[in-house]
């Protein structure tokens, strides 16, 4: 184990066995779930958006749906795909387009960086303790005001309070501080929400050094348990569409 990510993190917090199975055994999956294809589609559609932002290209909306057509096409190339409920290839289809105008209208500002990838050691920002793995990650969008910004597909709507205890964002703001020596002077969730009626909202929140300090802990314990081989099944509803549920099933222990 060379490094700790936020998805990690939320991944061995959720099921640490599926941690397991995904990151050490890399077992194959035999689907993906259509939420988690649509949502890397569109991640794809909206970077290719803010690169050509970032070099001061023009884009245009029909552009921008053929990115995500290309990146949705190559999801299900080679994967099935498992639907969830009354959704179909055709109803995500249409959903994306209507999600990606809603935010072409809206866009967050001006672009200083899309999908920056970012390398930086784990620190106790109280008493300099190190962990012997870095943080690794890429913010979605950093804009020319320095908001960090992260955008999520979501099934219902999320909340204030689902954005001031959103991991990978106190992640991203002890990264931007760690790599610029600074605070980040926003943190913004753009929630897509894939309802009938879609829409996007914007939520603001706000990092302190207490919740960095807060999230190095978790880091640590995290990593601890890895280290250790601690590995135990968790239900719950996101068992539904696991793809490991027959190795789960079959788990006898570590």
């Amino acid at each position: 184990m060379d490094h700790l990510s936020a998805s990690q993190m939320n991944l061995y917090l959720l099921c640490s066995l599926k941690y397991r199975f995904q990151y050490l055994d890399a077992l194959p999956k035999p689907f993906r779930p259509a939420a988690l294809a649509f949502g890397s589609a569109f991640h794809s559609a909206l970077a290719w958006l803010h690169k050509q932002m970032t070099n001061g290209n023009g884009i245009t909306l029909e552009r921008l749906c053929k990115i995500f057509d290309a990146d949705w096409y190559a999801q299900r190339l080679d994967t099935v795909i498992l639907y969830n409920g009354p959704e179909t290839e055709a109803s995500l289809h249409v959903l994306a387009k209507e999600l990606l105008r809603l935010y072409v209208t809206r866009p967050e500002g001006q672009v200083k960086g899309a999908e920056v990838p970012f390398t930086v050691p784990l620190v106790n920002p109280t008493n300099g303790e190190q962990l012997e793995v870095n943080l690794e990650g890429f913010f979605d969008l950093i804009t020319a005001d320095e908001a960090i910004v992260e955008f999520k597909t979501s099934g219902q709507t999320m909340t204030s309070r689902d954005a001031d205890n959103h991991l990978q964002l106190t992640a991203y703001s002890y990264a931007y501080e760690a790599l610029y020596q600074h605070p980040a002077a926003n943190l913004k969730i753009v929630d897509l929400v894939k309802t009938k009626r879609p829409k996007m909202v914007v939520l603001e929140t706000v990092r302190t050094k207490a919740d960095h300090q807060r999230f190095f802990w978790l880091a640590k314990e995290v990593f601890n348990g890895i280290r250790s081989r601690v590995f135990f099944p968790r239900t719950g509803y996101w068992c539904r569409d696991c793809e490991y549920a027959q190795h789960c099933r079959a788990w006898k222990g570590n």
